[in-house]
């Protein structure tokens, strides 16, 4: 079994450079590439019988747009000779992320940094710092 790769992906430049460079250490590696798009959504809210229809209803329609933006990146991997596999999962994106990298046996995990100008994001990191606290493998953080 070769190593896998983890890239945290959400169409972003940032991301794009994160799964590039994921990709080419796959591909002198020959590690698997992994890129997973978490979309965040709260499991907790007071809904009536006809919001949970639509929101359920929204969730699928939500799923179907982010495969959209992952699987073309995809196969632009494997079209380079790179196994790459990916998945569209819900919930909280550094959580998510560490607990595919630990189930999956991931050796790293990649991830792109986005210029914040504000400083709570500044100190506190937001997901780079969140995933950095909970990953049990090391994090490559993409300027």
């Amino acid at each position: 079994m070769s190593d896998i790769y983890i890239v945290g992906f959400d169409g972003t430049e940032a991301s794009g450079r994160a799964a590039d460079l994921a990709a080419g250490l796959a591909k002198t590696s020959g590690a698997t590439l992994h890129l997973v798009l978490v979309l965040e959504w709260s499991p907790y809210s007071f809904l009536s019988q006809e919001e949970l229809a639509e929101r359920h209803k929204r969730r699928e329609e939500e799923l179907v747009r982010a495969a959209r933006v992952v699987e073309p990146v995809a196969e632009k991997y494997r079209a380079s000779g790179i196994t790459t596999t990916h998945e569209v999962r819900y919930g909280h994106a550094g959580e998510i992320i560490a607990e595919i990298a630990q189930s999956s046996g991931a050796k790293q995990i990649f991830v792109g940094r986005q210029g914040s100008r504000k400083l709570t994001d500044r100190l506190l990191g937001g997901l780079t710092m969140a995933l950095v606290q909970v990953a049990t493998v090391p994090v490559t953080v993409v300027p």
